[in-house]
């Protein structure tokens, strides 16, 4: 064979594979659907009226989120196995959802706490402390009808000592309508809201029974 055949041969090869090579880059990705939890209109028409009396600031610290939930993924669990929801992503991080939720829950719902945000510079004598160790979607088995699983430690701290004025583990489990990501969405919403609201509920009851610091 001439080395003027082989040279066209190579040149031939190599625009193939370049082909080839442009057609994966360019190829269009799996479609991604944009979820949201934590502003249901159920939440909002059951809020009761704005909170009357003098109200008792307490700061919120950053919530910790496990680190498998606290990204932009939806966290699935079957047994011993974890995986996440193809084909769905929150609108934005798990963890900052959950956060904008309660915020919300306070604004909406509190009798007589001030809730001041992380990204807030004042700061308080009672500090609120919440850890969420859960946000998953449950299987008992795989193909089931999955439960919106929420498990949060929360603490009250009192400043400057740091003295622990309460603490409670909540937990949350909801069953989804059915096996569809969005009925799986509408569960995580619903518990949310129910956590963010036992939240609500446990902080007013531990700021109105915690006295009031001396002033210097």
């Amino acid at each position: 064979m001439s080395r003027a055949l082989i040279l066209k041969r190579v040149v031939a090869i190599a625009a193939a594979a370049g082909l080839t090579a442009g057609c994966a880059l360019l190829s269009t990705p799996d479609p991604v659907q944009m979820y949201r939890f934590g502003a249901s209109e159920a939440a909002v028409q059951a809020a009761p009226p704005a909170p009357t009396g003098q109200l008792r600031p307490v700061s919120m610290r950053r919530i910790q989120f496990s680190e498998a939930a606290r990204g932009d993924r939806i966290l699935a669990i079957t047994g011993t196995q974890a995986a996440y929801i193809s084909g769905a992503r929150w609108v934005s991080p798990a963890d900052q959802l959950f956060t904008e939720a309660l915020v919300g829950a306070f604004s909406d719902q509190s009798r007589n706490t001030r809730l001041i945000g992380p990204r807030e510079f004042s700061r308080s004598a009672l500090s609120l402390d919440i850890d969420v160790r859960s946000f998953e979607a449950r299987y008992a088995y795989e193909g089931a009808v999955p439960v919106a699983h929420i498990v949060a430690r929360a603490r009250i701290l009192q400043f400057p000592d740091r003295e622990v004025v309460d603490e409670r583990l909540f937990t949350v489990s909801l069953p989804a309508s059915d096996n569809r990501v969005s009925a799986i969405v509408a569960a995580f919403d619903a518990a949310a809201a129910d956590v963010s609201g036992q939240i609500v509920d446990w902080t007013d009851a531990a700021a109105a029974n915690t006295p009031m610091p001396e002033p210097n």
